[in-house]
């Protein structure tokens, strides 16, 4: 059996926990070789202590801490800010799980598709910020992109033993999220912890939010259209509050193939990291006799108008969905803040892309990362204006 040796950005994250309990529960399979964190430094000492990693990534104001516990002294600590790149880079790793949220992301993903690893993104951002960048290096080095995010790996394993020429179309499902059942009335008056109570999965507050205003989904719409090659008609998203087909293709002679499983996030994690290899996930089947019904339904764009967004920035191409990407990551930050109501999300967004012209060229790493920036400072000038909102939950 050979070792896989894995780097995890973003180890004290939802997703990077989640990693670490698949790689427990199959010892020996597994040599952690690197962990990073920015802020949770407590857990990430209990997880170099379980996992003994030969690196460890931090923020800077967090290096000391790291570096007074004694037992870490064959451990090399490296700056979380400007080293990741190294990180995932480094020979001896054959996969990088990116758990890690927002636009840092980009550059280890790159790195590591460049050192023809196999990568494991449970990151949207990335794809959706400079996915043909992404795919090429994948091509050019013959690197894996193996997703983790649920309903990628869902569409992925559907594709398994089937040609690509005879795919028709992809579902994606949907919860809903969090305001399924709430009139778009209330939108503008919603609190903080009821956009964050997420009816179906357990995910870091950005993400909630995004699944709360369907940004999520129309990230994925990007996500996939970039990773399966699809053409934007070709993706359906469908509302499934049971979540329990994590997505579907149908195929030209109309046959059409769900995955389905529970709603837990080590099932595609485990896929993702044993692939292409079936191992016992040493957790409870589906129970089918639970499930009392299988619904769904057409996203409602009126009351979640950000699906209708990244659709227009996928259809545009070049830099629409970067900007897309990094307005949307300072409109949420502000929500979180309580410096703006949940139903400005989508405006700020709005007004961002409206103001955005693409550049002509073909594009490279430093284009989207300009375009980033342009829509951050963008968003930041609409944001500056914008009075504190006392009412949301902090």
């Amino acid at each position: 059996m050979q070792l896989k040796r894995l780097v995890v950005l973003g180890s004290t994250g939802t997703i990077g926990q989640n990693t670490l309990k698949v790689v427990a529960r199959h010892p020996g399979r597994f040599k952690i070789v690197g962990l990073t964190a920015f802020h949770n430094t407590a857990l990430l000492l209990r997880q170099i202590r379980v996992f003994r990693p030969a690196y460890v990534a931090v923020s800077r104001h967090q290096m000391q801490t790291i570096r007074q516990n004694c037992f870490l002294k064959n451990i090399k600590i490296l700056d979380a800010e400007t080293e990741l790149e190294r990180l995932a880079s480094l020979p001896q790793v054959d996969l990088v799980v990116i758990g890690i949220t927002g636009s840092g992301a980009l550059r280890p993903f790159l790195a590591a598709l460049r050192q023809g690893k196999i990568v494991a993104p449970a990151n949207k951002e990335a794809l959706v910020m400079a996915g043909d960048i992404l795919m090429r290096a994948a091509r050019r080095y013959k690197a894996r992109i193996i997703p983790i995010d649920s309903e990628q790996s869902a569409i992925f394993q559907c594709l398994q033993g089937r040609r690509r020429s005879d795919l028709k179309k992809v579902y994606l499902t949907a919860s809903g999220g969090p305001l399924a059942k709430v009139p778009l009335s209330r939108f503008s008056r919603l609190k903080l912890d009821q956009v964050l109570k997420h009816p179906r999965w357990k995910m870091g507050p950005k993400i909630t939010v995004d699944s709360a205003t369907l940004m999520n989904k129309g990230f994925e719409i990007i996500e996939a259209q970039r990773l399966f090659n699809l053409k934007l008609e070709d993706i359906q998203v469908v509302i499934h509050p049971e979540a329990v087909i994590h997505s579907m293709v149908s195929f030209k002679d109309g046959s059409i193939l769900a995955q389905m499983g529970i709603t837990d996030m080590r099932l595609p994690i485990q896929y993702a990291l044993s692939y292409p290899e079936c191992w016992d996930a040493q957790m409870p089947d589906l129970d089918f006799f639970s499930v009392r019904n299988l619904s769904f339904g057409r996203p409602d764009e009126r009351k979640f108008p950000c699906l209708g967004l990244a659709r227009a920035a996928a259809r545009q191409g070049k830099t629409y969905p970067c900007v897309l990407e990094a307005a949307d990551e300072m409109a949420v930050e502000a929500f979180l803040q309580g410096r703006i109501s949940f139903n400005r999300i989508h405006a700020v967004v709005d007004r961002v892309l409206q103001s955005h012209r693409a550049p002509g060229h073909r594009l490279g790493i430093k284009d989207i990362e300009a375009a980033a920036g342009w829509a951050k400072e963008q968003a930041r000038r609409m944001l500056g204006t914008v009075t504190p909102r006392s009412r949301l939950n902090r």
